[in-house]
């Protein structure tokens, strides 16, 4: 996870978050990532890593289709806004919205761990 302003384009962002998962995890063939991510990103990411960027797309606009593996995605959202503080963005600092997020996750694992 990486927080950014808003100001920066997602498809840019992509790229830190991307470098930071390889540093932290080696084994990773595949990567799952929404419509927006189109483009240069794609053969980036399999020249930087060698790793398979599947781009997810709605077919449908105005109807609801489950499409494959984005459902992790929102309810991983969903789970993180169950957390008071994560509801609305109240926080300054980058750094400190990321770690609200991380204090949201590891109460989230304790609660189901109890």
């Amino acid at each position: 996870m990486v927080v950014h302003a808003a100001s920066l384009q997602d498809r840019v962002a992509a790229r830190a978050v991307l470098l930071r998962l390889f540093r932290q995890v080696r084994t990773i063939q595949a990567v799952i990532a929404d419509g927006g991510y189109t483009g240069k990103l794609v053969e980036w990411t399999k020249q930087m890593f060698g790793w398979t960027l599947e781009i997810v797309k709605r077919n449908q606009l105005h109807s609801f289709v489950v499409l494959p593996r984005r459902w992790v995605v929102e309810r991983t959202i969903s789970w993180l806004n169950w957390s008071r503080r994560l509801s609305k963005d109240y926080e300054v600092c980058p750094c400190s919205s990321e770690t609200m997020v991380h204090i949201a996750y590891a109460h989230l694992m304790l609660r189901r761990l109890a």
